[in-house]
């Protein structure tokens, strides 16, 4: 029980994520949730909405797996070790700030997921 809730929220900040790349990357809450110059955003806008497509595949690989319930073990556990891995790469590139927003949430939903809490 404890697991799904967690599985949730991390699809949850991945469809907030999908929104603030998609919709909102080229605003003034965009270029503050990313830290981002006005000419930056508006030049990296294409690349910031196929950014954001992938994160809303991620996200419905984990609300894929809430779908399927007992049966969707190894899809949660397959999408949250993909949004671990994004989240690592995302800190070693980016920035760390992506370590605490993506991989930490998703380790402790693996974890509670792993041990069927």
């Amino acid at each position: 029980m404890i697991g799904d809730i967690l599985v949730g929220l991390v699809a949850l900040i991945h469809v907030y994520i999908v929104y603030l790349e998609m919709v909102l990357w080229d605003t003034p809450r965009g270029h503050k949730a990313f830290n981002l110059t006005p000419e930056f955003a508006s030049a990296s806008k294409v690349l910031a909405a196929n950014q954001g497509l992938y994160n809303g595949f991620l996200a419905a690989g984990l609300i894929w797996g809430l779908y399927l319930g007992a049966a969707g073990f190894q899809v949660k556990v397959f999408f949250l070790l993909c949004v671990a891995i994004a989240g690592l790469y995302g800190a070693a590139t980016v920035g760390r700030k992506i370590l605490f927003i993506q991989t930490v949430p998703a380790v402790v939903a693996l974890i509670a997921v792993w041990l069927d809490w």
